[in-house]
Order: C-alpha cells, then sequence, then structure tokens
C-alpha cells in the first residue's frame, strides 16, 4: 500500500513494525481485495488494548493522520462497515480514523465526529531564496539570522549520542508542558525500523544541545514529527534555525512537501507559528466508530492536577510514567 497516492509514512511497515516492538500493537488491514490478489485498499487498524482508557481500533497510534487508502466512497463504506463489526463483536469502545480529509465523516454515516485539528504543510519546491523570503521577518527570519550570527552549530543524522540529546532535551520540554515524555525504547525502535528515512535534527550552543527536531520522510513528504528545546536558550532562535534547516534538506533530497502535523483546535500561538513558516492550513478529521448500544462523547480532558504532578516529578520518576502510561493512549 505504500504506492498509493495518499500512503504516508505512517501506514509503511518499518512505522508499524516501531509500534509492535515498542507497544505490542499489532497492525490489521481492513480491505474489500480477496486473499488471492494484490492489496488495491485498505484502512490500517492497530488494536490498544488497555484496563485504564478501554479497548479500541486506532488507525493508527501516535500518528497525526492515516488517511483511508480507497479508490472510491464504496470501497471505504464496505470497509468501515467490516471496521464497525469488529467493534460491535468485540465489544470495543470504539474504532477512530484519522483521516486527512473530512470525506471519510460523510461515509461513516454510523460514525461520530471525534475531533477536528488544524493540519499544516508548505510547499517546499520553490527556490530557496523564495522560500526563505516568505518566512515571517519578524518570527522566522530573524531568529534564523541571530542563530547563524550566534555560531550556532547544527548537526544531522540518526547516531545514538544525536538521539540521547534530543531526548534528554524531549524529557525537558514534556515536563515544561506538564506531561511525561514517550518510552525512549519509541524512538530507539524508530530509529532502528525506519533507517536513512529517519533524521535528528539538533543545535547545539558550544557544547551545550539547545534545541532538537526529529523528522520523518516517505516519498517526497517530510513529516516533522517531534520537537524539543530548553527555554533557557530561546532567545537564540535555535528552533526557527532548525526548521530552516529541515526545509534546506527537504529540498536537498528532491522531496515536495513538509508536513507540519496536526495542530489542536485551539492552540492558535502554534497554528500562528507554522503559518507564520509559511505553510497551509487544511483539516484532520478524527472519525469514530462505536457501538450502537453506547455511543461515545468527546475525549475527556486530562485529569485534573496531574500536569502539575508531572512537572515536578524527578527525570526518574517522569521517564518511568511515561513507559507506564504512553501504551495506554495509543
Amino acid at each position: 500500500m505504500e504506492s498509493h497516492p495518499d500512503s504516508s509514512v505512517f501506514h509503511t511497515p518499518p512505522y508499524l513494525e516501531a509500534l509492535r516492538r515498542t507497544y505490542g500493537y499489532g497492525p490489521t488491514v481492513y480491505t474489500t481485495s480477496s486473499p488471492e490478489e494484490p492489496l488495491a485498499n485498505g484502512v490500517v487498524l492497530c488494536r490498544v488494548s488497555s484496563w485504564l482508557t478501554g479497548s479500541r481500533l486506532v488507525s493508527v497510534p501516535f500518528a497525526d493522520h492515516c488517511q483511508p487508502l480507497v479508490r472510491d466512497a464504496n470501497d471505504l463504506a464496505a470497509i468501515m462497515s467490516a471496521v464497525q463489526k469488529t467493534v460491535e463483536d468485540g465489544k470495543l469502545k470504539y474504532a477512530q480514523i484519522r483521516a486527512m480529509r473530512p470525506d471519510v465523516e460523510a461515509v461513516a454515516a454510523s460514525g461520530d465526529q471525534g475531533r477536528v485539528f488544524g493540519f499544516h504543510t508548505l510547499d517546499v519546491t520553490p527556490p530557496v531564496d523564495r522560500l526563505f523570503s516568505g518566512l515571517h521577518k519578524t518570527c522566522i527570519q530573524r531568529p534564523v539570522r541571530r542563530a547563524e550570527r550566534e555560531g550556532i552549530r547544527h548537526e544531522s543524522g540518526r547516531s545514538r549520542r544525536l538521539l540521547q540529546e534530543f531526548y534528554s532535551l524531549l524529557i525537558v520540554t514534556r515536563r515544561r508542558h506538564g506531561l511525561p515524555p514517550q518510552p525512549v525504547s519509541w524512538f530507539d525502535n524508530l530509529v532502528e525500523c525506519l533507517g536513512d528515512r529517519l533524521t535528528i535534527h539538533l543545535a547545539s550552543c558550544g557544547s551545550q544541545p539547545i534545541a532538537g527536531i526529529l523528522t520523518l520522510r516517505h516519498r517526497d513528504v517530510l513529516v516533522y514529527k517531534y520537537g524539543a528545546s530548553d527555554e533557557r536558550f530561546h532567545r537564540l532562535g535555535a528552533m526557527p534555525f532548525l526548521l530552516w534547516q529541515a526545509i534546506l534538506d527537504a529540498k536537498a533530497r528532491g522531496l515536495s512537501v513538509l508536513d507540519l502535523g496536526r495542530t489542536d483546535a485551539d492552540n492558535a500561538g502554534l497554528a500562528t507559528f507554522k503559518e507564520r513558516l509559511g505553510a497551509t492550513r487544511s483539516t484532520l478529521v478524527y472519525v469514530r466508530l462505536a457501538r450502537t448500544s453506547r455511543r461515545v462523547g468527546r475525549e475527556k480532558p486530562r485529569v485534573p492536577g496531574a500536569s502539575r504532578v508531572f512537572a515536578r516529578l524527578p527525570d526518574e520518576l517522569l521517564v518511568a510514567a511515561g513507559k507506564l502510561l504512553y501504551r495506554h493512549m495509543g
């Protein structure tokens, strides 16, 4: 299915294998193709079995989007019906389809619209000078130039050292947001499974790592997946600098699109930052198919006070919390 025009890195066997190794989620493909013929369409789902958050199907865990790979609305309707039957027969909480286009919701007549997100992409095919002129002058261009003047050092690759330094920054960032970090094994498995499709970009001030981003590549798309930074050095412009380096990397590889991922509807600041990079906004729709006897409302908010607890935990306990909790989140 990697050859389908709507496929993404989140459909690929390496990404799905990293999920299996880290969290035990086994993928299943729902298709109208018979066993004797090649796959002509499909929806990839993983089963998340959890005593904490309930058992459900997700397409796919820890991905911003995973568009159903179908030829037409009839194929999609047939697949959605099969997924609905699995939810009913298995007494699952729901199935969630993380679609890139709202038309999926119209086909899923029995589905509930779970959440709507902003989704930003940047066309990186124009010449470099035009891409740079498209950056917001004050908020992006000036920080990039400042980072260059300050001698901020840029490294890229996927070595063990780069991963360790990125993960240390991730712990700091997730604490700042009142959240535990993803388990380090997730990043180990992404690096091992995706190989040269994954790149870590690290910015350092002298010998001090101050910001990092992790990107994934599929066909002509570069996906910005994770970012982390030390807020003590934000004035040096390292994050805009690294995103500009990712744009240059995409250009050097002959790619066409930088996928900047989803943005919560209430996170206007992040949406504005992405648009100041020159990105265009569209919509992600997460459709949920629940048991007909048990409709599911919107996701419950976080446990009150949890962010304050996470913000105060020692690093060892914060990392342990992430290792315990993420397999229940999907």
